[in-house]
């Protein structure tokens, strides 16, 4: 070859390679934005189950699928980045947990499908229209936070025989836990419980919490939600301390220390909310899967911390639990 024509062939070669380049390109993987309320460690479990769920349904992370995981660590202004961080990678998909997370998500990305694994009252936070036909681009699973409070205060009851006076810990910067601890307010006013509620919005709220209600309660509810999960060493230390019993919503609690929790059981929720992203991902509109409610509640004991504050347990109530910490 002449080296005019190969110099020619060079160039024409060299223009054609980025079109060569692009079509050799794989297709962009289906992405899910994982907007986690809290830390990896407080929500480990949930997440093993969730991505085990995907990759039973034919979902392998590297091979058909991107999962971006982030954390906001119970801060709305962190939560408020990573949902405007999902928009701009232009996620398929978030899956997030909690009102004040979806809300985040919800305002960032508009058009992007929403899944929650879990969230008190979808319909009493304004992010569904109701559980049966959600609308718009969000469904998920709901805790019903609200429907098991009579059951947290039946087994408060079967604690402390003279229960007389409940005191309830709950963020109040979070619409869910708001929403249960109204309802566990409600509740124990109907059974003839008076009922003291102490209010936090940060970690810093929590001991003056305890301080205010050291003598005025015979037991406590810690109302679940990222703050509380992120500072359950803190609050369990302080219940320790004031040898008081303590019910919690999730298992988190009583496998640091809590006395006892009983709720629906979340990583079953995440499980099943890998099958809401599966039917999203193969094309079904979030609006036509209906929300769904927990099927699983778990009880969950601790029977050294029993001991401790001096709590006899009930045999019928260590014969019915889930689980028994010793």
């Amino acid at each position: 070859m002449r080296r005019r024509d190969f110099v020619t062939f060079l160039g024409g070669a060299a223009a054609s390679w980025p079109l060569v380049a692009r079509a050799q390109q794989p297709a962009k993987l289906p992405t899910i934005g994982f907007l986690g309320s809290g830390t990896p460690s407080t929500q480990s479990n949930r997440v093993a189950a969730f991505a085990q769920q995907l990759h039973d349904l034919g979902w392998v992370e590297g091979r058909n699928l991107v999962i971006e995981y982030r954390w906001a660590e119970a801060r709305r202004g962190r939560a408020d980045e990573i949902a405007a961080e999902f928009a701009r990678l232009n996620v398929d998909v978030i899956v997030t947990s909690g009102a004040v997370n979806i809300i985040a998500a919800k305002q960032a990305a508009p058009a992007t499908p929403i899944v929650f694994a879990v969230t008190a009252d979808p319909v009493a936070a304004g992010l569904v229209a109701s559980l049966a036909r959600p609308g718009g681009n969000i469904t998920g699973l709901s805790s019903q936070g609200t429907d098991y409070a009579g059951k947290q205060i039946d087994l408060l009851r079967e604690l402390v025989p003279t229960l007389r006076r409940l005191g309830v810990i709950a963020n109040t910067g979070s619409p869910g836990a708001t929403a249960e601890m109204r309802a566990f307010e409600e509740t124990a006013r109907k059974l003839n419980f008076e009922v003291s509620i102490f209010e936090i919005r940060k970690v810093d709220d929590i001991a003056p919490a305890f301080a205010a209600l050291t003598g005025r309660v015979d037991a406590l509810d810690v109302v679940p939600d990222p703050l509380t999960l992120s500072y359950r060493l803190q609050l369990i230390s302080l219940a320790l301390a004031a040898r008081l019993p303590t019910i919690y919503g999730t298992r988190e609690y009583p496998e640091v220390g809590g006395l006892i929790s009983f709720g629906p059981n979340l990583e079953d929720l995440y499980r099943r909310a890998a099958a809401f992203v599966d039917k999203i991902l193969r094309g079904t509109k979030p609006a036509d899967i209906p929300v769904e409610q927990p099927t699983k509640f778990d009880l969950i004991i601790n029977l050294k911390t029993a001991k401790a504050i001096g709590i006899e347990m009930p045999p019928t109530l260590l014969a019915r639990a889930d689980e028994v910490i010793e």
